[in-house]
């Protein structure tokens, strides 16, 4: 199976987050820097990749979406800081 990615990007003020799905993340991370995201990461200027989660299952990781999209911002901040503390933008 692909793999599949659950990710966040959030703009240069780290106040706004959008969760999101792919199969491809380097892809999608250059098609939000390129402007080619949804209109709410466009409305935002997200651009910058701070967390992601690898799954093996595209199941998995829609669920793992839709989970997050229901958390509260405190809670996306706590799982960030989890695997990147300082919040900095990743390479993907």
């Amino acid at each position: 199976m692909q793999e599949s990615f659950v990710y966040i990007v959030t703009n240069k003020y780290r106040t706004v987050f959008y969760i999101g799905v792919t199969s491809n993340l380097k892809i999608r991370i250059t098609e939000h820097i390129m402007g080619k995201g949804s209109k709410f990461t466009l409305k935002y200027n997200l651009k910058d990749l701070v967390f992601y989660e690898v799954f093996s299952d595209i199941k998995q990781a829609i669920a793992r979406e839709k989970q997050l999209k229901n958390w509260r911002h405190d809670w996306k901040i706590k799982l960030i800081k989890q695997q990147n503390s300082t919040l900095k933008t990743l390479n993907y």
